[in-house]
Formats: structure tokens, sequence, C-alpha cells
């Protein structure tokens, strides 16, 4: 796990200002490394890092672990801290 301590925004709701949820509500719960306890690239199977992987073909960000969870509406998703 790279991240020793929480999110300084954990557990708020932020507004996104790009990426492909732009403009979106997204409450954040942590990054995914401490939620997880693992990388989201090695977390295969794992719907939220799959369309994370799949967004990057559009919107190209960093491959490092500066990746938070949380909520866009009812679904999990992983944003990277560069879109808020």
């Amino acid at each position: 796990m790279s991240h020793a301590s929480a999110h300084p925004l954990a557990g708020q709701t932020v507004i996104l200002s790009s990426g492909p949820y732009a403009g979106e509500e997204f409450r954040i719960e942590d990054y995914w490394d401490r939620i997880s306890g693992q990388s989201w690239t090695v977390s295969a199977g794992n719907p939220a890092c799959m369309k994370y992987a799949m967004a990057q073909l559009d919107y190209p960000i960093p491959m490092d672990d500066e990746v938070l969870y949380g909520k866009t509406g009812f679904f999990g998703n992983l944003v990277h801290t560069s879109w808020l």
C-alpha cells in the first residue's frame, strides 16, 4: 500500500473537473490502495478497476496509484486525483 493516510477529501463530495465523469458529483471514500490493500493495476476482475483501465484509452493519465475510489450516482468508480 502506498498511502499511509487517508486522502484529505475522503468523506466529501466534489464536482469532478476532468476525465470521463467531468461535471459529475463524486463522493470520495479514499485512495483505492487503502480500501483494497493493493494497487488498482493488480485488482484483476474488479469492475471499477476495469472501467478505470479502459478510461485511460481516452483520458491518458500517469500509471500510478494516485487513484481514488468513490461513487458517481450509485456506481463505484476510480478517478485519478488529477481529475478533481
